[in-house]
């Protein structure tokens, strides 16, 4: 089909004890937009994977630069257009090629998924839903930020709903990230399973003592002798860097020595919300650079901060404290969707847009680190237990078998 590239790479170079039992299932992972590269790799692990994906978004986001340089056994078509092109051009190259594949894995339960479970039902191929954001709540958002008006807001709300809708009933199985997202997702589909996406790889993500912590601040060019809180999170308009950013200057204005760190992609316009926010002076402290590697460098990262923040409006789950607790660094996050449910008693939870509740939790870690990272190490044994890489892709593969094992049944003894 005109547009679309196939890519044949190399066989994967993770380590084997991080690797889920490899099946022979023949996998396709529709991606309607962006995906992460730590999910690529680990369904190739476990099974014949073939990904379609926008050209465009994966030429722009740098996944296709990881896809190829990470070794994972998987071709890559790439289909051309924007949001209606792409949209467009996906319905008839799922018609060709659903048949060739046991199972079809689709991004999200919007638009792109759309295309997935019609073309599935039509042409009798299990479609597997992946929900890893909470659509309505991410959308509301923008309303709430301003962004669009209440006609938009009604159109698009009105649209989520019906694509929910329509692929709630269409998917054999739908799976959601976390307990939280399984409760939203149930409202649409009746056959939903948690989902842990990723999970962590607690073997990337592990602690480090303070020597340690102190070699990595000299490596990343990073003061030795400030609050150091590292913001990992993209900015997005279900984020709330604002909270986090007023926080932190209040925590500053009560003499905790913080230096704010964000690691997320657009950090350029982190940088420059504090003076739109009021915040003066704040060139010092409020540190910004790109997205770094989330299987490289960003583990390294996460250990050497005294905190990690996640402040958000809405929230599925959250996957980047999850991290963070796995490297027994303290995490402070609002008690939103997903990290309300599953970070009680692992983290500092503060109420929604509540800058000075977030200023006492850092506060709070500054005066007694000890208990802060004794908490967090409690937190790492929760992500091990039930958040790890391999229970993730474990559970994964044992899911997508499921769904396809009523297909074709055990031959039948004589």
């Amino acid at each position: 089909m005109s547009g679309t590239d196939v890519l044949k790479l190399a066989p994967p170079s993770t380590p084997p004890s991080t690797a889920a039992p490899r099946n022979d299932l023949r996998v396709l992972f529709f991606v309607e937009g962006f995906t992460d590269i730590r999910f690529v790799v680990g369904l190739s692990e476990i099974c014949d994977l073939t990904m379609a994906v926008p050209a465009r978004e994966y030429q722009q986001s740098g996944l296709k630069g990881r896809v190829e340089n990470s070794g994972a056994r998987v071709r890559v078509d790439e289909i051309a257009g924007g949001r209606l092109g792409f949209q467009a051009r996906s319905v008839p190259y799922l018609w060709r090629v659903a048949p060739e594949f046991d199972v079809i894995l689709s991004q999200e339960m919007l638009r792109g998924s759309l295309s997935a479970t019609t073309v599935g039902a039509l042409r009798g191929v299990p479609v597997v839903t992946y929900m890893a954001i909470a659509p309505l709540e991410y959308f509301r958002c923008r309303r709430e930020r301003g962004q669009i008006g209440p006609m938009k807001s009604w159109a698009g709300e009105t649209a989520i709903r019906a694509c929910m809708g329509i692929n709630g009933r269409l998917a054999t199985r739908c799976l959601a990230l976390g307990p939280y997202l399984r409760e939203v997702a149930a409202r649409w589909c009746a056959r939903t399973d948690i989902g842990l996406y990723y999970g962590v790889d607690v073997n990337r993500f592990r602690p480090a003592d303070a020597v340690e912590r102190a070699a990595l601040r000299r490596r990343f060019n990073l003061p030795a002798d400030k609050f150091l809180i590292i913001l990992s999170s993209r900015v997005s308009h279900e984020k709330d860097p604002e909270t986090v950013l007023r926080a932190a200057a209040l925590a500053r204005q009560r003499g905790l020595d913080v230096v704010l760190l964000n690691l997320g992609g657009g950090y350029q316009q982190f940088l420059d919300l504090p003076m739109a926010l009021g915040i003066r002076h704040a060139g010092s402290w409020v540190l910004g650079r790109p997205a770094v590697h989330p299987m490289k460098e960003l583990p390294d990262y996460l250990r050497t901060a005294d905190a990690v923040v996640q402040g958000s409006l809405a929230e599925g789950l959250g996957l980047s404290p999850l991290e963070a607790l796995a490297c027994a660094t303290p995490v402070v996050a609002t008690a939103v969707g997903g990290m309300a449910m599953h970070l009680q008693g692992y983290a500092q939870l503060t109420a929604r847009r509540d800058a000075d509740a977030m200023a006492a939790a850092f506060l709070a870690i500054g005066a007694d680190p000890d208990a802060a990272r004794a908490q967090a190490r409690r937190g790492r044994e929760y992500v091990c237990r039930q958040w790890s890489r391999t229970k993730a892709f474990n559970d994964l593969a044992r899911i997508l078998a499921d769904v396809v094992a009523p297909l074709n049944p055990a031959p039948s003894r004589p």
